[in-house]
């Protein structure tokens, strides 16, 4: 069992639920919500991510896997490519 990533994982999941359903974009920081296109498109592309990679970690981190630490690397690095397509592509 590997803490830090059951942390992580857990609030990517949270953060997800949040996010996708709840469609609190206010959690979201980096972007000025009345520039962005399409506030629900951005809820779920972001919610659905987080959620996903929260269920992943948070498995990877209660079984014990040894590239659990290298997935949450590679968690954080989709987190800041999805950042950047999300300025990119949906911010006016």
């Amino acid at each position: 069992m590997i803490k830090e990533t059951i942390i992580l994982g857990s609030f990517l999941l949270i953060s997800g639920y949040l996010i996708g359903i709840k469609k609190a974009t206010w959690l979201l920081a980096g972007y000025n919500e009345k520039r962005v296109l399409d506030k629900d498109k951005l809820a779920t592309i972001v919610g659905i991510t987080y959620a996903i990679l929260g269920a992943i970690l948070l498995l990877t981190g209660l079984l014990g896997l040894p590239f659990a630490e290298l997935f949450a690397l590679i968690a954080v690095g989709i987190i800041v490519l999805q950042i950047i397509y999300v300025q990119i592509k949906m911010v006016r």
